[in-house]
């Protein structure tokens, strides 16, 4: 049964822990305007980055890898994508594409889930862009080889039906009924994630709607940090928030609080990171010394000397080794790895 059904999302009682994290991320979103006055230079780099961490760790949640040193070339540049992971890496940049710079025209609709599927895997198999044809339940193995079926999404031939009721039901709940626009994101992301539309590729277009329903409620940190990523760095919490909330589903019997305060979060985690990386200043306006050890602040480890120069365009890489090599002897940096690959890293220590 839909989260969306009845009046149980006007009628849910909420912990005073997610009223709060509800608020904090109320006080993050009227920050946004302040932090996107700050360098354009920090801002497109944030950008970069989290384009890039986006597309690799949606991808590698569903168990698509490529090469390291092709990952940035793929994601920002032209490269020609040469096998079956590489299209889909370039495919999910193309959606994320496709929503930050159109999200105002997006609406939350089948159409809009199934021109993202298309997109996200790649355009190339054969069922991209296409509801799934036959049922696909979630089966958990273990070790000893059993198996059993911790979840039966709808069924295939229900799919239209359902996936129109989901986005009427999210777009009632947010304009008839007034619900929380952020309860009602993480409804329509449980209900999508049960429903499974698709034979592939479900978790990387609920990602993909989990930031564009945030846009649309104007929360665009998902532009400056990669929703993908903490997701990715908390896989544990997420299937056992997915796997707690969808049970009882289909009868609608689940409990979403679990989930939604993971998501909720999630959420918090990225504007925390975002406020730290950005900073609350302008980068100081003297030497350039000074402006590649503010970039040296904030970028995110690990980095490479390319980072920097992203972040300090007007500085030679002479004069970002000599700063680099300061923090180095000082013990702020170190370096990981050897060669064209090597890569440096912060100790901690300020």
């Amino acid at each position: 049964m839909m989260t969306f059904r009845g009046t149980r999302l006007q009628n849910l009682r909420l912990p005073l822990g997610t009223v709060w994290l509800l608020e904090t991320l109320a006080e993050s979103k009227g920050r946004q305007a302040l932090f996107e006055k700050q360098s354009p230079q920090i801002l497109k780099a944030l950008r970069e980055m989290a384009l890039v961490e986006s597309a690799e760790s949606s991808n590698r949640i569903e168990g698509v890898t490529v090469e390291p040193a092709r990952l940035r070339p793929l994601v920002l540049g032209n490269t020609r994508p040469r096998d079956r992971s590489e299209e889909e890496l370039v495919g999910y940049r193309r959606a994320l594409n496709w929503m930050h710079t159109q999200h105002e025209k997006i609406p939350v609709t089948p159409e809009t889930c199934l021109r993202l599927h298309a997109l996200a895997q790649g355009g190339t198999s054969g069922d991209a862009g296409r509801w799934k044809e036959r049922p696909n339940d979630i089966i958990q193995f273990h070790a000893d080889g059993r198996h059993v079926v911790r979840f039966r999404p709808v069924l295939p031939d229900q799919v239209p039906a359902a996936m129109d009721e989901l986005c009427l039901g999210y777009r009632h709940a947010i304009d008839q009924l007034r619900v929380t626009p952020l309860v009602a994101t993480a409804a329509l992301i449980l209900d999508f994630l049960c429903i499974h539309p698709f034979r592939d590729g479900n978790g990387r277009v609920s990602r993909l709607l989990t930031v564009l329903a945030l846009y649309h409620h104007g929360h665009d940190v998902g532009r400056y940090i990669s929703h993908e990523r903490i997701v990715e760095q908390t896989k544990e919490d997420y299937y056992e928030a997915l796997q707690r909330s969808s049970t009882g589903w289909h009868e609608g019997k689940h409990d979403m609080l679990l989930w939604f305060s993971y998501l909720l979060s999630t959420w918090r985690m990225a504007y925390r990171e975002f406020e730290e990386r950005a900073g609350r200043e302008r980068p100081p306006r003297g030497s350039k010394a000074d402006l590649v050890a503010h970039a040296l602040e904030h970028v995110v480890s690990p980095f490479g000397i390319a980072d920097i120069e992203r972040l300090c365009p007007s500085v030679s890489r002479d004069m970002i080794r000599i700063v680099m090599n300061r923090w180095r002897d000082e013990g702020r940096i170190e370096i990981v790895g050897r060669g064209r690959d090597a890569k440096w890293r912060h100790t901690g220590k300020k």
